[in-house]
């Protein structure tokens, strides 16, 4: 049976309420302790006692002996008004002494001294089990503790009287058991009080000792609450330093520095990103010339009216169109600069709803070998920013569907109002992007595997990353689901309230 109670005895310890901070923890472990304390003091003190007046009784017994009972053997016993005889003189017995005379195992006489001078009669109707246990006191000289129904508790001795018979004499209990529980009370309350009081002294001392622990976790919580993947970051002033001797003044100091080495890592970061925000932007500027210079000159180069060898052209058509490409691209790496630097965008409201029709037809016409279906609200849908690129950014999810999939797959444009907030969905059944991509679908340079194409095509693999960057700038977010016969990239912006669009 122990061992299958053992599980519900821990089940129901897991259950209990502990405490969870070091300060609950400490202030509750000091309770415990200071009770267990307060708990054995007052055991010992109240066993102490007990055995102390218990001591004293015994002795009261073997002082008194058995000179009471023995003035039973002549039958009753009335009081005596006589202070020299020293068998029938109650008097000189404390008030509810107890005297019993057996013979043979039979009670023949019992009486008990009472508290009144008044009293005539001093026996006593005892019970058959009170007559029992008096029977079975052992005749031994010793003081035992028995329980009668009549009397209540008493601290017996017997011994043999000079006829053969066997005197039992006897003292209450009762002043032992009350002062034992005097002092249990005492104790309780004391005890309870000193609790009380240790505890709020306690709980306030641990608080106040705890103070530049608590220091340190505010700093480490403001510090957990910043952005650190990218920008310029400030952190918050630093832990109060602390007696280096003590273990929270350690960790303060430990922790500041660890701050200072994050500091300077962040320092240093925000510097190289800015030097790579300013090369590529510098770089950027700079290639457009020269890249529209090379488009101009094959472009001119293929309207001369002399006859040119068939490579000829072909190489100057290729050079035009790279070219072509290659500002795409570079107009592309300039906008990203500008986002990244944080270039204000317009704020001006904007027809989402217009602008997703003119996409959708676009893209009609560039991929007329897929299925485009759109899903419009019949109320306009409105957001504030820049007109130009959020128009880019539609461009380039419808591009993205129509590139990475193949002929036949059924590209869905959806776009509705939640709890304003404009949901753009572009949705398409086509292979899905692959797991091990998405992840950094949002990244620069980043390009699907080709089994999502279907063919050849695709761009630099920059378009998604112009997305994620508009739209955050926007204040809104972009997330990819997708798995093979349903991708979906769902756009949220803010949108105005109705009322206040035009």
């Amino acid at each position: 049976m122990s061992r299958l109670r053992w599980p519900r005895v821990r089940a129901v310890v897991r259950r209990l309420p502990l405490p969870r901070t070091m300060r609950a923890r400490l202030t509750a472990g000091l309770l415990v302790l200071l009770a267990v304390s307060c708990a054995a003091v007052g055991v010992a003190a109240v066993y102490e006692l007990n055995g102390f007046l218990t001591g004293r009784l015994d002795q009261q017994l073997h002082d008194v002996g058995v000179r009471f009972p023995a003035s039973l053997e002549h039958g009753t016993v009335k009081p005596s008004d006589h202070d020299g005889d020293e068998n029938g003189d109650t008097r000189r017995q404390s008030t509810g002494t107890l005297g019993a005379r057996l013979v043979g195992r039979d009670v023949t006489n019992a009486a008990v001294v009472p508290s009144g001078q008044n009293i005539t009669d001093l026996n006593v109707s005892l019970t058959t089990s009170d007559r029992k246990t008096l029977a079975g006191i052992p005749a031994d000289g010793r003081a035992h503790t028995v329980c009668l129904s009549a009397l209540g508790d008493y601290r017996v001795l017997a011994a043999r009287g000079l006829d053969g018979d066997v005197l039992v004499t006897g003292l209450p209990m009762e002043p032992v058991r009350a002062a034992v529980h005097r002092l249990e009370l005492v104790a309780g309350c004391v005890f309870g009080v000193a609790l009380v009081v240790a505890g709020v002294a306690g709980a306030l001392w641990v608080r106040w000792s705890l103070r530049p622990l608590s220091r340190v976790a505010a700093t480490a919580t403001r510090v957990s609450e910043l952005p650190l993947a990218s920008g310029e970051v400030a952190l918050p002033p630093r832990a109060p330093e602390q007696d280096p001797r003590s273990e929270v003044g350690r960790l303060a100091g430990a922790f500041n520095r660890m701050l200072g080495h994050v500091e300077d890592a962040l320092t240093k970061r925000h510097a190289s990103e800015e030097r790579l925000r300013s090369f590529a932007a510098d770089a950027s500027h700079e290639l457009r010339t020269p890249v529209a210079s090379v488009r101009g000159h094959a472009e001119l180069a293929l309207l001369h009216p002399d006859p040119v060898p068939p490579k000829v052209t072909r190489a100057l058509e290729r050079i035009a169109a790279e070219s072509a490409r290659m500002g795409e691209m570079v107009d592309d790496l300039l906008l990203l600069a500008r986002l990244d630097a944080g270039r204000p965008l317009e704020r001006l409201p904007v027809d989402l709803t217009h602008l997703v029709l003119d996409s959708v037809t676009d893209a009609r016409a560039a991929g007329p070998d897929h299925r485009w279906t759109l899903e419009l609200p019949e109320e306009p849908v409105t957001v504030t920013g820049d007109a130009h690129r959020l128009q880019q950014v539609l461009a380039n999810l419808l591009a993205n569907a129509r590139w990475h999939t193949p002929v036949g797959t059924k590209v869905r444009v959806s776009l509705e109002t939640v709890a304003d907030t404009a949901v753009l969905m572009v949705h398409d059944d086509g292979p899905g992007v692959p797991e091990d991509v998405q992840p950094g679908v949002f990244e620069r340079f980043t390009r699907a595997d080709r089994r999502r194409t279907g063919g050849a095509g695709g761009g630099a693999g920059l378009g998604l990353s112009i997305v994620a960057a508009v739209v955050e700038a926007h204040g809104g977010t972009v997330e990819l689901e997708s798995r093979p016969g349903a991708t979906t990239f769902t756009v949220r912006l803010g949108a105005q309230p109705r009322s206040t669009r035009t």
